[in-house]
């Protein structure tokens, strides 16, 4: 994180939540001028890699929801129907190739 982010975060950020992955989403303390609505944002853990926020947060940090997802006891982690959530792993060595690429793997 550059130090004009830091001091943003630290000036105007409170943290909202965690997810499983260690990234932390912050909301401002003071709504924007624009919408009259808070702006929330990411710290990813590790490389900054915007594939690594899982749908449910996905959904707060766009505003699609206003429910902040928590993982407790009452708070079911997945849906049946719901795949649990992975990164791009494009150029890793697990990535996906279909059957007859040149660099799959038998």
């Amino acid at each position: 994180m550059c130090i004009a982010t830091w001091l943003y975060t630290k000036l105007s950020g409170k943290v909202v939540g965690k997810d499983e992955f260690g990234n932390t989403y912050y909301e401002s303390r003071f709504a924007s001028r624009n919408f009259a609505r808070k702006n929330r944002w990411v710290y990813y853990k590790g490389i900054a890699e915007a594939s690594k926020v899982p749908s449910r947060w996905f959904s707060w940090l766009h505003y699609q929801t206003d429910d902040v997802p928590t993982y407790g006891t009452d708070f079911k982690k997945y849906n049946r129907w719901e795949a649990q959530h992975l990164p791009n792993l494009t150029g890793t060595d697990i990535a996906y190739y279909p059957a007859g690429h040149v660099l799959a793997q038998n």
